[in-house]
């Protein structure tokens, strides 16, 4: 019989002290560790991808094969520029419900010897193991003993790989194919795990977008440089038109400008915004995915683009106002919306007029 003195009041501890609004809106976050693990196969899929992409900080040349069979390859990493003829390294990237069990495998390492064997490509120098459910206790033992792996898959391979490899022919594990199995180097076998994988994701442009958890800080941006730069050409032209046609002078070039100590503040100024807009460029270039700062600056176009057409006295005038304009736009709905500054804004008019799409002097 159950005694009330069996019975424990229920008293909730945890996150309950430790709320904020983010849990309230959003609930618990889930660890990108966790998250994985409950990929769908097309989310897995586009998560290697994303992955495979931090890996070409590593190598000379990344890609996915894309072959009809895809000979034990998944993702290839060259060293050199040679291809499958130079040194590489392969990540097999597998989904299953469990963490990743030696039978899992054998086929996977009996494709890379009988490839390498027939001459298909020299065996990389490393390969590694990536599981969405990480490796089992079982396998990662085996990878660590290069003997016992060996001697397992040696074991395995009539049922799991002689018939398995290609799909017209037998591969048995005799002759010439032996010796070169038993001479192959079973060390290259080794493993990623999900951290690991999770780890270099979070070095590219895509995990924000994927798992959430904000931006990262933005870096502080250097000064612009002292004399302007090639890329700067067309929108310092602008400005100078713009200058000249206030002034009622033309500035031919930056030394007229000089003699100007007004105008030689506002473009010190125009400068240093324009260099913010740049940063934020490089930011998002390593943080969100491709096309995002592109739509930021649609979207400062089309909050200055009426004024920017509006009747103004002169150049001088409408570069002001337009610049004036963009800082009053809140952006809120691109990703890079947090880590967007004024400066960042009023520096994107001045990448527009360096692709002409903005225009300061209107020709008569």
């Amino acid at each position: 019989m159950i005694s009330e003195s069996d019975l424990i009041k229920i008293s909730p501890t945890g996150t309950a002290s430790s709320a904020s609004v983010s849990h309230i809106s959003s609930g618990i976050p889930i660890p990108a560790t966790l998250r994985v693990q409950v990929f769908s196969p097309d989310d897995w899929e586009m998560f290697t991808e994303e992955y495979a992409s931090s890996l070409e900080a590593t190598y000379s040349k990344v890609r996915r094969f894309g072959g009809a069979g895809d000979m034990g390859i998944d993702v290839a990493c060259f060293h050199t520029d040679q291809g499958f003829a130079g040194g590489w390294d392969n990540y097999q990237c597998k989904r299953y419900d469990h963490a990743l069990r030696p039978g899992d495998i054998w086929v996977e390492i009996g494709k890379i010897i009988y490839y390498s064997f027939s001459g298909e490509f020299v065996p990389p120098h490393k390969y590694y193991f990536c599981a969405s459910r990480g490796i089992g206790t079982t396998l990662e033992r085996l990878l660590n003993d290069t003997t016992k792996l060996k001697a397992k898959c040696r074991e395995a391979w009539p049922e799991k790989c002689e018939g398995r490899i290609t799909s017209t022919d037998t591969t048995p594990l005799a002759g010439d194919l032996l010796a070169y199995f038993e001479a192959f180097d079973f060390s290259i076998f080794t493993s990623k795990s999900v951290l690991e994988l999770v780890q270099g994701h979070a070095t590219t442009q895509f995990h924000a977008v994927r798992f959430g958890g904000g931006l990262p800080p933005r870096p502080i941006h250097a000064p612009p440089p002292d004399q302007p730069q090639r890329h700067e050409s067309r929108y310092i032209r602008q400005l100078l038109d713009a200058y000249g046609e206030h002034a009622g002078a033309e500035f031919a070039d930056l030394t007229v400008l000089g003699a100007n100590s007004t105008l030689t503040g506002n473009f010190r100024r125009q400068r240093e915004r324009f260099y913010h807009a740049e940063a934020l460029r490089n930011f998002a270039r390593d943080t969100v995915p491709e096309g995002t700062f592109a739509q930021l600056q649609d979207e400062i176009f089309h909050g200055v683009i009426d004024v920017c057409e509006s009747n103004h006295s002169n150049g001088f005038e409408r570069m002001t106002a337009a610049v004036s304009q963009a800082a009053s736009i809140a952006s809120t709905s691109n990703p890079l919306s947090p880590a967007t500054n004024t400066q960042d804004r009023q520096g994107i008019c001045h990448q527009l007029a360096n692709d002409d799409r903005l225009k300061w002097v209107v020709k008569k």
